[in-house]
């Protein structure tokens, strides 16, 4: 995925906060726990504390925020002729998803998948009736309560607005407001650390401060994120002003998301990473690693250097295939990072790494939720 940021200032790169933004992948982790493994705590102690109302109101919205996530909880992105700034608070950030206009609101709301047409732009559901089709349609594959929320939504967006914003102060009252007085803290820190990195080292320091992930081109004029998805935005749109916003998130990982939907100021969304996690694997890496163990003698091999330091000749008479055949394929697994090899007098030893290959499941995983 890229963002094209052909001659940005580095002053309209801003690292922020938004509680709007932190509420909602909060209530992912509370509908997805299985995402987001360091949260556990927090999950089954506010899950426990929900009173059935809201846990009720909850599940009829968890759409927003469960399998994908909306972009209503960006509105400061989305915002014609805004300046792209947060708000300060719940609040704040609430009155600026008022400000969006209901179009681009339903549309934003409605993005069920994440594919199709998300790159493009925001669709327009309210006037378009194949585009309206379509909506009802994804909803009726998600369940009965995505069919009457989508309905209602169509018919009048006002009063799903109004019942939305309460259900978030709602949501401020019963857990979150403690929860992000605790949390901002580090998030603030967080934003200002890397605005002083952007400031005294430059752009390709700050982005590699964010996460490995990204990468910068700086003659293309180019910010790569690695994530299995495809997509492409610019953040210097004359229609809808030169900017990028990157914004922390305690509760996050491992997801790195990017609001790159036409017409919206691009975002990056990215978790303030614990000391005791491993920098995650490249999707490029992930694929190398596991086209490498695709092929049954290299399954076959790795058993034997799983267990012990081998040499070259030794796989060959335990496999009946030639040395050449061994030295092929121990290339493949070397290239991957899967074997490590060392010298003893005359004898080379390769030996499967254990720790890589035991990570290749938590790596695959990240990959994939990136």
């Amino acid at each position: 995925m890229d963002i094209d940021i052909t001659g940005l200032p580095p002053e309209r790169i801003v690292f922020a906060t938004s509680p709007l933004l932190e509420l909602g992948v909060a209530l992912h982790a509370l509908s997805e726990p299985g995402h987001h493994p360091g949260v556990h705590g927090w999950v089954t102690a506010t899950a426990a504390a929900l009173e059935p109302d809201l846990a009720d109101r909850l599940l009829e919205a968890e759409f927003l925020w469960r399998n994908t996530f909306s972009d209503i909880f960006m509105p400061f992105a989305g915002i014609h002729g805004g300046d792209g700034k947060t708000g300060a608070t719940l609040a704040e950030d609430l009155d600026l998803l008022d400000r969006l206009d209901d179009e681009r609101f339903v549309a934003a709301a409605l993005e069920f998948t994440c594919a199709g047409l998300y790159g493009a732009g925001a669709t327009a559901p309210l006037s378009d009736p194949v585009t309206r089709a379509r909506a009802l349609e994804l909803a009726a594959a998600r369940g009965p309560r995505q069919v009457k929320f989508t309905q209602r939504l169509l018919a009048d967006p006002a009063p799903v607005r109004r019942w939305i914003r309460q259900l978030f102060e709602d949501c401020d009252q019963a857990f979150f407001a403690d929860t992000w007085r605790r949390g901002s803290i580090q998030l603030v820190a967080d934003a200002r650390h890397k605005t002083e990195v952007l400031q005294r080292k430059g752009v390709r320091e700050a982005m590699g401060a964010v996460s490995a992930a990204l990468t910068v081109d700086e003659g293309a004029g180019r910010l790569s994120v690695d994530k299995l998805a495809e997509g492409w935005t610019t953040a210097v749109d004359p229609d809808v002003g030169a900017g990028l916003t990157l914004i922390p998130t305690s509760f996050g990982w491992p997801h790195l998301m990017v609001l790159h939907s036409r017409g919206w100021r691009p975002v990056i969304h990215y978790p303030v990473r614990l000391p005791d996690l491993p920098a995650p694997a490249s999707v490029e890496l992930l694929q190398r690693r596991m086209d490498a163990l695709a092929h049954p003698m290299r399954m076959r091999l790795c058993r034997n250097l799983a267990r012990s330091p081998y040499t070259t000749g030794e796989l060959a008479d335990s496999h009946s295939i030639t040395s050449p055949e061994v030295s092929r394929h121990l290339s493949v697994l070397k290239k991957a990072g899967l074997v490590t090899t060392r010298r003893r007098g005359r004898y080379v030893l390769h030996q499967l790494d254990l720790t890589v290959v035991a990570r290749l499941g938590s790596d695959f995983l990240e990959g994939v939720l990136r």
